[in-house]
């Protein structure tokens, strides 16, 4: 089913480039593991013209969701889910081009459309434009890059009135475990965004972030494992611990750095 639905796909005069992202990209996933397929755009593809391709190859679709990105979210008729995100090849492009030749920090997942660039496997290539974004961003990890990530990020751990360590202090103080919740899950990003930039490493995602950075980090800080797992285990058994535990992580960070 999912080559059929490519090669539909390919039939539309706005497509210009199709890529595979995600584990179906590489070769850790299995018979079940979902697809994510990035379709590059010269212009909007109607949703009336996506609609009867869906319907031809899926058994369940949602059209037009648009959460974090513009995409198709469905079910192949042979069971296996499948993302697709229609994108704007040039503004892809910049977005990436601000991250790698500008340098430029965000708020956490800094290189991440960096790194489903870099990793995706092309299926797609009218005019050879996204071979062309591909090879232009296959450089080594830019220093100033590297330095701004962890610059930006430390200063959102600890060290200023905004920081994580002090607004989760407060939750805290005021026993509000949604906002311990919101807030350690932002700090945790930050710290991911750290680890990987301080390794050299474009940031993967949001999944298996621990087993990812054993795997591919060979800096990482003392006891990071255990300290991530002392901290959940406090978030649901003892809160008052977890302004500690925040303290602990970004002290044995700091000794890296």
């Amino acid at each position: 089913m999912f080559e059929l639905l490519c090669k539909e796909l390919q039939k539309l005069p706005q497509v210009e480039a199709m890529a595979l992202g995600g584990s179906r990209a590489g070769a850790h996933f299995d018979a079940k593991s979902d697809y994510d397929l990035y379709v590059y755009v010269t212009a909007p593809v109607p949703e009336e013209t996506r609609r009867p391709i869906l319907e031809k190859c899926c058994s369940y679709m949602e059209i037009g969701n648009h959460f974090w990105e513009y995409e198709d979210n469905a079910t192949l008729k042979d069971g296996i889910d499948i993302d697709i995100l229609w994108r704007d090849l040039d503004d892809f492009t910049a977005g990436v081009a601000s991250v790698v030749e500008g340098c430029t920090p965000s708020n956490c997942y800094t290189t991440c459309m960096w790194h489903n660039l870099r990793t995706c496997k092309i299926l797609y290539d009218r005019d050879g434009r996204f071979s062309t974004a591909k090879a232009r961003f296959d450089v080594p990890y830019p220093e100033a890059l590297r330095q701004n990530i962890i610059d930006r990020s430390l200063k959102l751990l600890r060290g200023t009135m905004p920081a994580f360590d002090g607004q989760i202090a407060k939750a805290v103080r005021r026993g509000d475990r949604v906002s311990i919740n919101h807030r350690v899950t932002e700090f945790l990003a930050s710290y991911f965004d750290i680890l990987f930039a301080l390794n050299r490493q474009t940031h993967p995602g949001e999944k298996r972030l621990i087993q990812l950075c054993k795997q591919s980090c060979p800096i990482l800080p003392k006891n990071f494992e255990e300290n991530l797992n002392t901290l959940f285990d406090h978030m649901g058994t003892d809160i008052e611990a977890v302004p500690n535990d925040i303290a602990t992580i970004v002290a044995e960070l700091e000794k890296v750095l």
